[in-house]
C-alpha cells in the first residue's frame, strides 16, 4: 500500500465518508444508509491489479449539476480516485455527467465553461447531457464545446425546428453487457436560461425541448428511444435526465418521466439538487431506480451492475467534509496537476480588492438551514439585504423609478470584511446585461405575482425591489395560468401581492413607470416573466451586472457596504404574512 492509499484508508476510518444507496434485492424498499464497511470499494488494504472477466462488476458514476465545483467535495481529483480504486479492483467503470457542469463558479465565466470541458477530458468522460445552464455563454458557445468535447453529448428532445442537434442516445458494452444511455435536457431549458439564446436573428425561438403543456410529447419521446434501443438488443437502459422533483416544473419531473414509460432500469437525474433514491413503478407496475447526486460534486452517484446476477444497485459516494477530497486525503493522480494550474491562473485573476464590507451580504438565512442542514437559500423567497444592495446598485446606474434584481440572478453571498472580484463574479456569474423598460403599473403587479407564486417555496423568479415595497399574503393560494412555454398567461383569481408602493405612493396600475433589470428576465421572459419583453425596452445592454455591482459599491458607496444594509433580512421593503 502507497502513502496516498494509506492516508485515505485512516482518513476514511475516521471520518463520515459513507455510502447510501437501494438495491435491487428488495425493489420497494426505500433508500437505505449501509454500513461503512461496505464502503470499502473506495480502499483496499493491499491494492493488486485484477484481470477483468467479461462476466465482471460494473460501476456507472455519475455527476450532476458541479456547476463548476471542479475542486469542491471530491472534486475531480477525488472522482478520479474513486474510479482509479474502483478499476484497479477489477470492476469496470463508465462515468457520465446530467448537465449544468460549465456554468457556476469562477472559472466557467472566465472560459465561457472551455476549461471544464477540458477537465472533463482529462477525466475521461463517456458522455454527458445538456442541462439548462449549458446554454448560458450562448448557443454558438454550446456547440462550440460539445465539438471541444471527447465525449458525446446526447439529448432526445433537443432539437432546431423539430430536428434533433444531438445523438439520442449512445449504447456503451462492456463485460459484456450493452448499456444504453438516453439523454434528457429539462422542458424548462427556455425559460431558466436566457432565451435569447434559443432565439434566431428576427427575435423567434426555433429551439425546442418538446414542452408541451402535459408532457405527452416528451414521454412519447422518451418511450421510441427506449424501445428502439431493446430492439437492439440493450441489456439496461439508463435515462440521463436533467428534470428533477420540483413542483414548480410540472409536468417535468422525474416521477410523471417514470409514471409515463416503460423499460427503463434507472432514472440518474440532475436539475433539483436533491440527493433522494428511490424505486417506484413505470407505467407497467416494474419498478425503476432514481438516483440523484446533488451538487458541487458533495456526492458521487452509482449504479452497480453485479456481474454474476446481474442485479442493480444504486447509490452515492458521500463525504460530508469541508474542504475537498484531495486535501482531506492528501490525494494526488493524474488531475492534480492540471487543477492546480488552473486554481493559480484563477487566484492571480480574482485576488483583486474591490471594496469592503461591514456586514455579510447574505443570500442564505444566517440563522435556519433545511431539514437536511443545507443551506436554506432565502434569496428566492424573501428579502436579504444582499437583494437590496443588488436592486439599489441596479437603480443607481439607470435612474429609473424602480428596478428588481431577481433571486435567481444572485448565486452566491460575501462575507463581512475585503470584496474582491471573485466574490463580484460569485455573486453574478451569468454576466447578464441590464436594460430598461417602460412598464405599466398591471405589468409590474403581474410581476410581482409571479415572483412570489411558490412563497414560502423558492423559486429565482422572486424580485428584490428598489424604489418600491410589497407585501406577499402567502395563505392565498397562488392563481396563476402559465401558457404552453411556461412563461406567465394571467392571474385568473385574488393576487397575493397587495399594498405596493412606488415611494410614497400606491402603484398605479394605468401608468407608466420606467423598470430596471437583467435582460434575462426583462427582455427574454427568464424565469418566465412572459407579462414583458423586447417590446418595451427602452434602453438595451446597459452595462453587465456584476460591473454595475461593481461599480455602486466602488463609486456610490465610495469602496464601503455600510450600516444601510447591516441587517441581513433587509430593509423591509417585502412584507410576508400568512407563511407557515
Amino acid at each position: 500500500m502507497n502513502s496516498i492509499q494509506k492516508q485515505l484508508s485512516k482518513a476514511i476510518a475516521i471520518l463520515s465518508l459513507f455510502l447510501t444507496g437501494c438495491t435491487a434485492v428488495v425493489p420497494e424498499q426505500p433508500a437505505s444508509e449501509k454500513p461503512l464497511e461496505e464502503a470499502a470499494v473506495l480502499v483496499e488494504e493491499e491494492p493488486e491489479e485484477k484481470e477483468i472477466s467479461e462476466a465482471g462488476d460494473i460501476e456507472i458514476l455519475f455527476t450532476s449539476d458541479m456547476h463548476c465545483g471542479v475542486n469542491e467535495g471530491f472534486g475531480v481529483v477525488g472522482l478520479q480516485q474513486i474510479r482509479e480504486v474502483l478499476e484497479r479492483k477489477g470492476v469496470r467503470t463508465l462515468l457520465v455527467d446530467d448537465g449544468d457542469v460549465i456554468q457556476g463558479d469562477i472559472v466557467g465565466t472566465l472560459t465561457k465553461g472551455s476549461a471544464i470541458i477540458t477537465l472533463m477530458n482529462d477525466l475521461h468522460y463517456d458522455a454527458a447531457i445538456p442541462g439548462n445552464h449549458e446554454f448560458d455563454y450562448g448557443m454558438e458557445t454550446f456547440l462550440e464545446l460539445t465539438e471541444q468535447a471527447e465525449f458525446p453529448y446526447i439529448s432526445c428532445n433537443f432539437n432546431q425546428d423539430g430536428k434533433l442537434l444531438l445523438d439520442p442516445y449512445i449504447i456503451k458494452e462492456v463485460s459484456g453487457k450493452k448499456i444504453a444511455f438516453i439523454g434528457v435536457t429539462t422542458p424548462k431549458t427556455l425559460t431558466s436560461s436566457s432565451p435569447a439564446n434559443f432565439m434566431d436573428e428576427t427575435g423567434e425561438i426555433v429551439y425546442s425541448f418538446m414542452q408541451d403543456d402535459t408532457g405527452d410529447l416528451l414521454w412519447q419521446t422518451i418511450q421510441k428511444n427506449v424501445d428502439e434501443v431493446r430492439e437492439q438488443g440493450v441489456d439496461y437502459v439508463i435515462v440521463m435526465s436533467h428534470i428533477g422533483n420540483e413542483e414548480i416544473v410540472e409536468p417535468f419531473n422525474f416521477q410523471n418521466l417514470i409514471e409515463h414509460t416503460s423499460g427503463i432500469d434507472v432514472v440518474l437525474d440532475g436539475h433539483s439538487h436533491d440527493t433522494d433514491q428511490v424505486v417506484m413503478k413505470n407505467k407497467d407496475g416494474e419498478s425503476v431506480y432514481r438516483s440523484a447526486c446533488g451538487t458541487k460534486l458533495q456526492a458521487i452517484g452509482y449504479v452497480r451492475i453485479d456481474g454474476k446476477s446481474g442485479a442493480i444497485t444504486t447509490g452515492l459516494y458521500s463525504l460530508n467534509s469541508d474542504v475537498t477530497a484531495a486535501e482531506l486525503f492528501g490525494l494526488e493522480n493524474e488531475l492534480s496537476e492540471p487543477v492546480a494550474e488552473l486554481q493559480n491562473d484563477l487566484e492571480k485573476t480574482m485576488a483583486r480588492e474591490i471594496g469592503k464590507t461591514e456586514y455579510a451580504l447574505v443570500a442564505n438565512d444566517p440563522e435556519k438551514t433545511e431539514s437536511n442542514g443545507a443551506p436554506l437559500r432565502i434569496v428566492r423567497c424573501q428579502e436579504t439585504n444582499l437583494g437590496d444592495l443588488a436592486a439599489d446598485a441596479i437603480r443607481s446606474e439607470t435612474g429609473t423609478d424602480i428596478a428588481f434584481a431577481n433571486g435567481g440572478g444572485i448565486r452566491d453571498e460575501i462575507s463581512a470584511g475585503t470584496i474582491t472580484y471573485a466574490d463580484i463574479i460569485n455573486v453574478f456569474p451569468f454576466s447578464n446585461q441590464i436594460c430598461v423598460s417602460k412598464l405599466s403599473g398591471q405589468q409590474i403587479l403581474d410581476a410581482l405575482e409571479w415572483g412570489a407564486r411558490s412563497v414560502p417555496g423558492q423559486t429565482g423568479a422572486f424580485l428584490h425591489p428598489s424604489g418600491l415595497t410589497y407585501e406577499i399574503h402567502a395563505d392565498i393560494p397562488s392563481s396563476i395560468s402559465i401558457t404552453s412555454d411556461g412563461l406567465f398567461a394571467s392571474v385568473d383569481g385574488e393576487y397575493r401581492v397587495k399594498n405596493v408602493m412606488v415611494g410614497d405612493e400606491p402603484l398605479d396600475l394605468s401608468k407608466t413607470y420606467t423598470v430596471a433589470g437583467l435582460d434575462f428576465f426583462m427582455k427574454y421572459h427568464g424565469s418566465g416573466f412572459g407579462m414583458m419583453g423586447p417590446d418595451e425596452v427602452i434602453l438595451d445592454e446597459v452595462k453587465m451586472d456584476n460591473q454595475v455591482f461593481m461599480d455602486y459599491i466602488t463609486g456610490k458607496l465610495n469602496g464601503v457596504v455600510g450600516e444601510e444594509y447591516a441587517n441581513p433580512y433587509g430593509q423591509g421593503r417585502i412584507k410576508i404574512t400568512g407563511a407557515e
